[in-house]
């Protein structure tokens, strides 16, 4: 049975690291590199989600800035990641409860077959280029983030296609014939991956001028600064942090536990709102056996804070 370390501490500068990484590769043994990937993981306290499937890999981890160095130092060595790019910013605490390695059809989901952005993809556009290329009148600008994402932030003049998951993309550009009218299409989402399909798709369809912010939205709040950022509102994440802002800094914002929305502070003020139970994005499609249930996991949670505890479900 193989003994875990103690959890290590975070850095002094009291942050935790946070990586945000994909790469597509032709990966068939993703199966068999599961295990071994979690124990190394689990064996150096990091937390997070990584996705294997035959397409690459995906996901989001946190630990000390030495586990994550291994960790990248780990998958470069593999043939197929060697050239994997991430993305870092910082945690105040460990955003993530538990580590999970994931095996999966595709490390993102679109739902389409024979979509292969190692073969056909858009044009990666530097987010110093990003600005110049979304303000020129001959770019539609699409976000291909879904509509809880969009609800917080989003490009000054981007198309939202209020989206519930990525499998709608594809019938949305279908159905909208008006993504034609001009000659450039420049799309955008977190950290870049979903547009690596989303622009494969695109040219598949058609469209040949066809552009994604490399980095995603991550790495423009990295490396444009504030005064020049056409940017608007923040950006949301998929761990506790739930959002940031513009030099990666944490957001305001809390996650309702019962739809998983982001609120803003001025939605916990709702009289809809209740922690872990309602918020106004769900108040009105949850029954009140619902809210009778997450009330109970709720007390679940609270109990588990007061012995020091950290609750799955919080």
């Amino acid at each position: 049975m193989t003994q875990h370390p103690t959890q290590p501490q975070p850095e002094l500068t009291g942050a935790w690291l946070v990586a945000a990484l994909y790469h597509f590769a032709s990966f068939d043994r993703f199966q068999s590199f599961r295990d071994p990937l979690q124990a190394f993981c689990d064996d150096n306290g990091i937390k997070g989600t990584l996705l294997l499937a035959r397409e690459g890999i995906n996901g989001t981890v946190a630990g000390t800035d030495a586990a994550i160095a291994g960790l990248l130092a780990h998958l470069r060595a593999q043939p197929e990641f060697s050239g994997l790019e991430h993305k870092e910013s910082r945690a105040s605490k460990m955003p993530f409860v538990r580590m999970k390695v994931k095996l999966k059809k595709e490390i993102v989901t679109m739902g389409v077959e024979d979509i292969d952005p190692k073969r056909i993809v858009g044009t990666y556009v530097e987010p110093k280029d990003w600005n110049a290329l979304i303000s020129d009148p001959e770019t539609i600008v699409i976000d291909t983030r879904n509509d809880y994402e969009t609800a917080i932030g989003i490009f000054k003049g981007a198309v939202d296609p209020n989206t519930k998951t990525f499998r709608e993309f594809p019938d949305w550009v279908k159905n909208n014939t008006g993504l034609h009218n001009k000659p450039k299409i420049a799309m955008y989402c977190t950290g870049g991956i979903r547009c690596e399909k989303a622009t494969a798709f695109m040219k598949q369809q058609g469209f040949d001028e066809v552009y994604h912010l490399k980095g995603g939205i991550l790495k423009y709040l990295e490396e444009v600064p504030a005064e020049q950022s056409l940017w608007e509102g923040a950006c949301f994440v998929f761990d506790e942090r739930v959002s940031v802002e513009h030099g990666l800094k944490e957001g305001s914002h809390k996650l309702c536990h019962a739809c998983r929305n982001p609120i803003t502070a001025e939605e916990i003020t709702s009289p809809k709102y209740e922690e872990g139970v309602s918020c106004s994005h769900c108040y009105d499609s949850r029954t009140e056996e619902d809210r009778l249930r997450y009330r109970q996991r709720q007390l679940q949670i609270a109990l588990a804070r007061k012995r020091g505890d950290r609750h799955i479900g919080g």
